[in-house]
C-alpha cells in the first residue's frame, strides 16, 4: 500500500518551492559590484581626481569620476564640462558608444554651450575611427559623413571645420568605392542597367569625389556595351568636357571614336627585343675566353723564349745620358 501525502505536506512542499529560488535570488544580488560608495566630496577634489586619471591614461577611472561630478554636483559649471570629458574619456578607451551617448546628451542639453562644435567633432570621430573596408558595410562611414557634416554646416568658423572638412571629403570617397566597387562587379557579370544605376549614382551624389572620373568611363563603357553610341558619345563629352587630360577621358575617347591618341610606348630599357619575340636568341659559344683567373695558367705551359747572343755594337761611342727628369710619371701610361 504507497503512503498517502496529507495536505500540510503539500503545503510544505509549494512554501519550499518559492523560497529556495528567493533565496538564491537575493544571495546573487549580494553578490553584485555596487560600485564605490557614494562619498559626498567637492566638486574641485573631484574633477581633479579625474584629471589625474585621464592624463594617467586610466581612461576608465576618468570616465567613472568625470560622471561623479555630474551626480553629485548636477548644478554645478563643473558638470557641464564634466560631461563632455567623461565622453573624451570613452573615446580614448575605444569605447566608442558609450561617447556617442554622453555626446548626445550633452548635446540635447545644451545646445548653445560653447563645446558644442568640438562634441559634434568628437561624435565624428567616433564614428569615423570606425569605418571598415569597402567591401563591409558602411553604415559608420554615413553617421560619420552626418555629424561631420552637421559641424561644417552649423559651425563653419570652428576650429575643427578644417580638419572636419578633409574627414568628410574622405567619407564622400568611401561611399563612392563602396558604389564604384558594386558597380564593377555587375559590369563584369553583364548585368549593364544595374552597373548603369550605380554609375550615375556615383556621378549624381559623388561628383567631386576622385572616383567620377571612372564612374563617367564606365558609364560610357556600359552604354557601348548595350549599343547605345549616342549616349556614349554624349557621356564621353561630358568626361572631357569636366576632366580634359584626364586618363579615363583617353580611354573613353579611343573607345567612342576608334582612334589612338596616345603614343605607342616604347619599349623599356631592359626590354631589348619585341614583344613577338620569344625572347633573346640563344648563340652557342664555340671559342669561350678564358676565365679571368687563369689569364697565366696557358701562358705558363708554353716554352720560354731562347735568349738571344749578345752582339758587338756597331758604334762604339757611348750613349748621350737619357734626362731622368723628363720621363713620365708611373701613373701616366699614356
Amino acid at each position: 500500500m504507497l503512503p498517502t501525502v496529507t495536505r500540510p505536506a503539500y503545503r510544505a512542499i509549494a512554501v519550499l518551492a518559492l523560497v529556495l529560488p528567493l533565496a538564491a535570488l537575493v544571495a546573487a544580488c549580494g553578490n553584485v559590484d555596487k560600485g564605490p560608495e557614494y562619498s559626498e566630496r567637492p566638486v574641485e577634489t573631484i574633477y581633479n581626481q579625474a584629471l589625474a586619471a585621464l592624463q594617467a591614461e586610466e581612461y576608465k577611472q576618468a570616465a567613472t569620476l568625470f560622471d561623479e561630478v555630474e551626480r553629485q554636483h548636477p548644478y554645478s559649471l563643473w558638470a557641464t564640462k564634466a560631461q563632455v570629458m567623461a565622453a573624451y574619456s570613452h573615446y580614448m578607451e575605444s569605447r566608442y558608444d558609450e561617447a556617442i551617448v554622453a555626446l548626445d546628451r550633452f548635446i540635447q542639453l545644451h545646445p548653445a554651450h560653447k563645446d558644442i562644435p568640438y562634441a559634434f567633432y568628437l561624435k565624428g570621430l567616433c564614428y569615423y575611427e570606425q569605418i571598415s573596408d569597402v567591401a563591409r558595410d558602411q553604415k559608420m562611414t554615413d553617421l560619420a559623413r552626418e555629424s561631420l557634416r552637421e559641424l561644417i554646416t552649423r559651425y563653419p568658423g570652428s576650429k575643427y571645420t578644417r580638419d572636419a572638412r578633409l574627414k568628410y571629403e574622405l567619407t564622400e570617397n568611401h561611399l563612392a568605392g563602396k558604389e564604384m566597387k558594386i558597380g564593377r562587379y555587375y559590369h563584369r557579370q553583364g548585368q549593364y542597367l544595374a552597373a548603369i544605376n550605380r554609375f550615375k549614382m556615383v556621378i549624381e551624389r559623388y561628383q567631386t569625389t576622385i572616383h567620377a572620373p571612372e564612374a563617367l568611363h564606365r558609364l560610357a563603357e556600359a552604354y557601348t556595351a548595350l549599343g547605345l553610341t549616342e549616349e556614349a558619345g554624349r557621356v564621353a563629352a561630358v568626361l572631357g568636357h569636366n576632366f580634359p587630360g584626364n586618363e579615363w577621358y583617353m580611354d573613353s575617347y579611343e573607345m567612342v571614336a576608334g582612334k589612338q591618341i596616345r603614343k605607342r610606348e616604347e619599349a623599356s630599357w631592359y626590354q631589348f627585343w619585341s614583344s613577338d619575340d620569344k625572347g633573346p636568341k640563344v648563340r652557342r659559344i664555340t671559342n669561350p675566353a678564358p676565365a679571368w683567373y687563369k689569364i697565366w695558367e696557358d701562358d705558363e705551359k708554353k716554352p720560354l723564349p731562347k735568349p738571344e747572343a749578345p752582339t758587338a755594337a756597331k758604334d762604339p761611342t757611348p750613349a748621350a745620358p737619357q734626362d731622368k727628369s723628363e720621363d713620365k710619371p708611373w701613373w701616366k701610361l699614356w
